[in-house]
């Protein structure tokens, strides 16, 4: 009977749900006040038929950013559905037919058999197998799945940001709205707001009543339009699209993102504290050089050359002393048939003396023959409990100081050279000694002193190809990477060497090289000291790299941790970003994790941590982009309301200047992908502003271009454009201001290749590599042709010359050019917020001095 291990998922919500959210968007509900507001005015001043165009644009434009961020949500939390779908999606080792098969979880059955270590239980130390007695929602963990949801809709603390920065511009622009409003009422009821003639628009006691509030009208019309050019609507957007796009690209790097926030945090990580086997290093061992019979031998030759005790010892040995799924044909020697010729079982497992001890009793099936104790561990540590060794004529010798020092030294030559030493040892025992009842075999305590040593092997785990490249870029990066491992500190430190972490031998001292146990016994003072100078801490137990995490937590770093054992859960909790192996790490791990690494590789960490600051730097760019919009249109439009009473940027220009254009830049500058000049910067601190001073130089030096020369045009447009003795100066108006609405769009254009690059001159760096910016760009265009040649009734703008667009296309080129001198300009390094509060500190404390 096949039953499929699936389980329940918790309902999602649906695209409704995604609507009634996205309309509780502040920023949305002030548009839609002023959608109503520019309704109601419009139809009173103009009539139906033309009256409804602003305020049904604005109406559209907001039910357009529901839609598109709706669809964006519920399109981002399929994306999350379908990788959990995969993440849960584990492989295990099973028994079939008598061999290890890995088979899914969604493949189980009642009645296989399956190590521990591959399933949900919290296993601290041992091994064994268990049986499966029931699957899907009849387990615990079914049940769990059923009743949990992945997708929180939980903000990440950019979106938290970002939507702050977008409230406090919107309140701004309502500020400032208002204010323009009071001043152009004041205008227009004192008789200073004049008609095209010269005449004044209202004297007092003979203008008529309908006339004055139509003129009033007009004037909150005005306001209207200056909210919606200072409301920043793409920005949430753009966090969103960012996000749904480099954890789409993520994946295809091998990085299974659990969290959404871990995206954005891995762009400041300060120090990664990596494991060593599996993540630094490929995981593969092989013995290559090895000491027996008490002397070191050619490990080329074959096993036979060795005499035959010591050849019938180190196999019994082995083979009784592993969990490893061991093939005849690679070793020569048949697991199976020399387990089914004794009786035996696996005693201990001890991860404090890095150890593995079996009991092996009736040899051979001979109920006369000796008992044997194996032992097989770390080799300084079994070497430690050694009295004798086997030569090679199969004598026992006694192990004295020379024989003892000559392997120690052995051990520590092999450690210094990346070698992992394991010895293997056995000891004989009188079968009358071991205790026959169960119970009192279970709590019987092995002797572990007075063994016989059989043999030292130094096994090689080479470092994976490219890890030395991606430890020095992230070393230049200012990402300090730390390796924390089990090994001891020798074989610790060349690996360390090897990879790249120590520079050289001079560097492997205290602090920079540390036994796990001294960093442990350290007072929590001394272990911060020490954590900012820890590169290498060999002999650490998980909790060791807990301490270690707090430690440098509390220094101020922002930590990213590597783990892949159910006892680094702690760590990877505890971790501003926990990293989990996909391949070696266990489900607790897993669950613990914000990001699944899945190909087990450091290089991989490296590619995290380029997305993590990518993420950051496309939001930034798209922040530089809308504020010299919002920036440039606001003054443009306020400049002119309160000079001349009327607004050269209508709603309807203003919205798709502000949103359906920012909408399609926000998804071109959210898609660059990331670079290796991002690796160039030091890590973004966790206090450090948004905007940069950067970013205030090029947004201001480019705003301030696009007011003087847009308010040269408003002024002076007719008498430039020579329509001064034109019959029909509407017609002449209307040209002026539709010049005027297609140079700022096409300079916003023109911009957008500058935001691409904030802090380099080359701005087409790589552009071919993004062709989705390129089409953006070439569809904005098309648009922002197709509204001022054949929308002018909807947008109020009539058709241009040749040469009015050759005017258009000069004015926004100059951006280009402009952008390269502005980044000249030099920026101090303190951020300009900083300058402002220090400034009200000592404003505040100035009282206190003089009293």
């Amino acid at each position: 009977m096949h039953l499929e291990q699936t389980h329940i998922l918790k309902k999602k919500r649906g695209v409704s749900g995604r609507f009634l959210e996205a309309w509780q968007d502040l920023t949305l509900i002030i548009l839609m006040v002023a959608a109503v507001a520019s309704l109601v005015l419009g139809i009173k001043t103009e009539g139906i038929d033309d009256g409804w165009y602003d305020g049904g644009s604005i109406a559209f434009a907001v039910i357009l950013v529901i839609v598109v961020t709706a669809i964006s949500d519920y399109r981002q939390s399929l994306q999350f559905q379908n990788l959990n779908e995969e993440k849960r999606n584990i492989h295990l080792e099973v028994i079939r037919g008598g061999r290890r098969v890995e088979v899914s979880i969604y493949d189980l059955v009642v009645g296989l058999q399956g190590t521990i270590s591959n399933v949900w239980l919290q296993v601290a130390d041992g091994n064994g197998t268990m049986l499966v007695t029931s699957v899907g929602v009849n387990t615990e963990w079914g049940l769990l799945m059923a009743s949990i949801s992945e997708d929180t809709g939980e903000e990440t603390p950019l979106q938290v940001r970002l939507n702050g920065v977008a409230t406090f511009i919107g309140i701004v622009g309502l500020t400032v709205a208002f204010a323009v409003l009071v001043v152009l009422l004041v205008r227009y009821f004192t008789g200073h707001t004049k008609n095209a003639n010269g005449t004044a628009q209202f004297t007092a006691g003979e203008t008529k009543l309908g006339d004055a509030i139509d003129g009033a009208i007009k004037i909150v019309t005005i306001a209207v339009t200056i909210v919606v050019v200072a409301v920043p609507e793409g920005l949430p957007l753009a966090v969103t699209l960012t996000l749904a796009y480099s954890m789409r690209k993520m994946m295809a790097d091998k990085a299974l993102v659990r969290r959404l926030s871990a995206c954005e945090t891995m762009g400041s990580a300060t120090t990664i504290c990596s494991d060593k086997t599996g993540t630094l290093t490929l995981n593969q061992m092989a013995v290559v050089e090895a000491f027996t019979g008490g002397k070191k031998i050619d490990i080329s030759d074959n096993k036979s050359d060795l005499s035959p005790m010591l050849s019938a010892l180190l196999i019994e040995g082995i083979a009784l002393n592993t969990t490893g799924s061991v093939y005849v044909p690679e070793l020569g020697m048949n697991f199976e048939a020399i387990k089914s010729e004794s009786s035996f079982f696996m005693c201990s497992h001890s991860t404090l003396r890095k150890s593995e001890v079996a009991l092996l009793l009736n040899w051979g099936g001979n109920p006369n023959s000796e008992v044997h104790i194996h032992w097989k561990g770390a080799a300084e540590l079994v070497l430690a409990s050694c009295t004798k060794y086997l030569d090679a004529n199969d004598q026992l010798a006694a192990m004295d100081n020379d024989k003892s020092m000559m392997f120690r030294e052995s051990i520590e030559d092999m450690a210094a050279r990346s070698l992992r030493c394991v010895a293997i040892a056995y000891r004989p025992y009188e079968l009358e000694s071991v205790p026959t009842d169960e119970q009192q075999l279970a709590l019987w305590a092995l002797p572990d002193d007075d063994l016989v040593l059989l043999a030292i092997v130094g096994i090689k785990d080479p470092c994976r190809p490219g890890v030395r490249d991606a430890v020095r870029l992230c070393q230049k990066a200012g990402v300090k990477v730390r390796m924390v491992t089990g090994d001891n500190v020798q074989t610790a430190k060349a690996i360390a060497l090897e990879c790249g972490i120590l520079t050289s031998d001079s560097d492997a001292t205290e602090p920079t090289l540390i036994e796990g146990k001294v960093f442990r016994d350290l007072s929590d003072g001394q272990r911060e000291e020490y954590a900012e100078k820890i590169s290498v801490m060999g002999r650490s137990s998980p909790n060791d790299k807990l301490l270690l995490v707090q430690a440098l937590r509390r220094r101020g770093h922002v930590v990213a941790v590597t783990g892949d054992g159910t006892n680094d859960a702690p760590a990877l909790h505890e971790a501003d970003i926990g990293l989990a192996m996909g391949i070696q790490g266990t489900e607790v791990a897993k669950e613990s994790s914000d990001i699944i690494i899945l190909d087990d590789n450091f290089a991989s960490v490296v590619k995290v941590v380029r997305w993590g600051r990518s993420v950051y730097a496309n939001i930034q760019k798209f922040i530089q982009f809308q504020l010299t919009v919002n920036v440039a249109a606001l003054i443009i439009n306020v400049v002119a309301a309160i000079s001349s009473g009327d607004v050269p940027l209508n709603a309807v220009q203003l919205l798709w200047v502000n949103l359906i254009m920012d909408t399609l830049g926000a998804l071109a500058l959210a898609t660059e992908p990331p670079t290796d000049h991002l690796m160039d910067r030091k890590p973004v601190g966790r206090k450090e502003p948004l905007i940069t001073n950067i970013m205030w130089r090029n947004l201001l030096v480019q705003a301030f271009y696009q007011v003087i020369v847009l308010l040269i045009l408003n002024f002076r447009g007719i008498s430039i454009l020579r329509l001064t003795h034109d019959p029909n100066r509407d017609h002449a108006n209307k040209l002026k201001n539709t010049l005027i609405f297609n140079t700022f769009v096409l300079c916003q254009i023109f911009n957008e290749f500058n935001a691409r690059k904030p802090d380099e001159f080359n701005i087409f760096k790589g552009i071919t590599k993004n062709r989705l910016f390129m089409g953006i760009v070439a569809i904005t265009l098309v648009l922002q042709v197709m509204i001022v040649e054949f929308l002018g009734k909807f947008t109020k703008t009539v058709k241009l010359e040749w040469n009015h667009w050759l005017i258009s296309v000069v004015i926004a080129f100059i951006s280009w050019p402009l952008a390269v001198v502005g980044k000249l300009i030099p920026v101090p390094e303190t951020p300009l917020f900083k300058y402002f509060t220090r400034g009200f500190h000592r404003r505040r404390k100035s009282p206190e001095v003089s009293q």
